[in-house]
């Protein structure tokens, strides 16, 4: 049995202002019309005898995984929630545990969920491949063929050959310099780490126990410490805690006997920074790549991109431009990998920029805040269909509601009613209420918060569906 693992814990940073914590790459559609979690899921159609995936997830990011398996129909995913990252060695433990759990063969395919595979064919040939020796004990990892010699990525020394386009693994070597990646790129005897992997649970687990037994034992105990909650497995948060911090790379594959890398070359991208997406993008004629609301004229190698409004570009060359609603990154392309200063600097300055969105993602839908002034604020809230918020109340605002498209089911203490398009109500501050599409179309109405705080932590919680705590505003 092939079972794919999904991580989807990341953040993304270097593709600020787009990807930010509360709503990271993996789940926007960066490099095709479908996010980039869902291009993962894609890619394994038409390889046989495939399992429902387990998804390793920060357990903030929860419903948007949730969400975006739901999109995709993919409904017997099981979705492991990590209370604390601690990288990718124990994630994949807790995965190789469940995995276990499942089947005593169970092999592992380990995909990151942000990467760009351009050629699908090519990249399930190399799981194919490898598949005959992860069945043997082997950990195999996939080696990218090198196109240029490039400094920003760890390489694999590959050894005596096993296989058609397989190699023992000889060693990892960190990032290079312009010299030395040059050699290996002409030596022909390197690969790119991927990252991706090709493993069996009980292999992957016992070299886990021999070179890393802190990882194993804490991994042991978080997922023995589990517990379901609605479609999530929570692992334990203590437990899991206690786990050191480290990689699959440091962890295990570079202590192991039984390593294995197979070759591929099937346009693979790891989408680290804003010059990778223009690099694996369509041009136009002048170099650039585009994307929504954007005029151009005398610009030449660029990258452009509005998600809310128009963006002109006159005179331009080598640059990256992104348009959020909150925010506008303007870079050098060559220096885009410094992106992360900036991040650092907003959380620094307790900027919410460094963090979320204008658009917020919830369980239930979104809400966007469109006009922020001293005692009030506008906001655009979407409920999706079906889908129901808490029993709350606030003790420092009141609320008005405007149906803008679609019905919605207000409960204000013991009253309970139905607002049809182009009908509001009121809100009290103080007074428990409840808002609920029943509908099956999405419910969108205009709120108009008045009162002396305005902040998202003054919520208290009575009931929700989600599983919630009263303090917890994810």
């Amino acid at each position: 049995m092939l079972i794919p693992v999904v991580l989807s814990g990341g953040v993304g940073s270097r593709l600020w202002p787009l990807s930010r914590e509360g709503f990271p790459k993996q789940f926007q559609p960066l490099a095709s019309e479908q996010s980039m979690l869902l291009d993962t899921l894609g890619r394994l159609d038409g390889l046989p005898d495939i399992a429902a995936p387990i998804m390793v997830c920060n357990e903030a990011h929860r419903f948007l995984v949730a969400q975006q398996l739901q999109d995709a129909r993919c409904d017997r995913a099981h979705i492991l929630l990590e209370p604390v990252g601690r990288n990718t060695a124990p994630a994949v433990a807790a995965a190789a545990l469940q995995a276990r759990a499942m089947s005593d063969d169970a092999l592992l395919l380990v995909l990151p969920a942000d990467h760009v595979i351009a050629d699908r064919e090519a990249f399930q040939a190399a799981v194919t491949k490898g598949q005959p020796l992860a069945q043997q004990g082997k950990l195999v990892t996939f080696g990218i063929v090198p196109t240029r010699a490039e400094t920003g990525y760890g390489y694999i020394n590959q050894g005596a050959s096993l296989a058609e386009s397989a190699f023992e693994l000889k060693r990892f070597v960190e990032k290079p310099d312009p010299e030395t990646a040059q050699s290996y790129v002409d030596s022909g005897e390197y690969l790119w780490n991927s990252g991706m992997f090709l493993l069996s649970a009980k292999a992957y687990l016992d070299e886990l126990a021999a070179h890393a037994p802190a990882i194993y034992e804490a991994s042991v105990a978080a997922f023995e410490a589990a517990a379901r909650d609605l479609d999530f497995i929570r692992l334990g948060e203590a437990e899991f805690s206690a786990s050191p911090s480290d990689s699959i790379d440091y962890a295990v594959m570079e202590h192991t006997q039984n390593g294995a890398v197979v070759a591929l070359d099937c346009g693979w991208n790891d989408v680290g920074a804003w010059s990778a997406l223009w690099d694996v993008a369509e041009k136009d004629a002048e170099g650039n790549v585009v994307s929504g609301d954007v005029m151009c004229e005398a610009v030449s190698n660029s990258y452009l991109r509005s998600e809310t409004r128009l963006v002109a570009g006159l005179g331009l060359d080598n640059l990256v431009v992104v348009e959020t609603a909150d925010a506008v990154l303007v870079a050098d392309r060559d220096r885009v990998q410094d992106v992360k200063a900036i991040v650092s600097r907003l959380k620094s300055e307790g900027r919410d920029e460094a963090n979320v969105h204008s658009r917020v993602y919830r369980p239930w839908g979104s809400y966007e805040s469109l006009v922020t002034a001293g005692r009030f604020q506008v906001k655009r809230i979407i409920v999706n269909p079906g889908q129901t918020l808490s029993l709350q109340m606030h003790h420092h605002r009141a609320e008005h509601w405007i149906v803008v498209q679609g019905t919605a089911e207000v409960t204000c203490d013991e009253r309970v009613f139905i607002l049809a398009e182009d009908e509001s109500t009121y809100i009290p501050l103080g007074k428990r209420h409840r808002l609920a599409n029943p509908g099956v179309i999405p419910l969108e109405l205009i709120e108009v918060q008045t009162g002396s705080y305005l902040g998202e932590d003054d919520i208290v919680r009575f009931e929700d569906v989600y599983g919630r705590t009263p303090e917890a505003q994810s």
